[in-house]
């Protein structure tokens, strides 16, 4: 994808409005994926892990808990542009992901511009079930120093 921090970083010149960043795949999400980001993150709803919990609350099976996805499409997004100097990040929940979804990253420029002493980009980043849907949309803000 180019834009890790300190190695091949993306231009200026490269960052025009419509570019891509190549996408992403990940592996299958498990529930071992969910429990291991609850850990970390101290969000510890059953929904998440728990199949009779989830059952109740009326899914057939625990869902992907939704700051794992959008912590990748971050990750996604400093990979892409480098993990310094990101203005603005935010995040949209669309629709559940499950135990076996594949999540696909997409990146796009959707802005330029160049206020007194900066380089401003801003992109848009789909998370899309392979299985179709979309788990979430991303946007952000990032200073190009290149």
């Amino acid at each position: 994808m180019g834009g890790l921090a300190g190695r091949n970083p993306v231009t200026w010149d490269q960052l025009q409005v419509g570019a891509v960043a190549a996408p992403r795949v990940d592996e299958p999400l498990t529930i071992t994926d969910f429990v291991r980001y609850q850990g970390a993150s101290g969000d510890m709803n059953p929904i998440h892990h728990d199949p009779a919990f989830a059952r109740k609350a009326g899914y057939d099976q625990p869902i992907a808990i939704g700051m794992l996805a959008a912590g990748r499409a971050a990750t996604y997004l400093t990979d892409w542009l480098g993990p310094q100097d990101i203005r603005v990040f935010g995040v949209r929940f669309m629709e559940v992901a499950w135990p076996g979804d594949v999540l696909v990253y997409a990146g796009k420029v959707t802005g330029r511009r160049e206020p007194p002493g900066e380089r401003l980009v801003d992109v848009e980043i789909a998370c899309a079930r392979q299985a179709g849907g979309q788990h979430l949309t991303a946007w952000a803000t990032v200073v190009v120093h290149s």
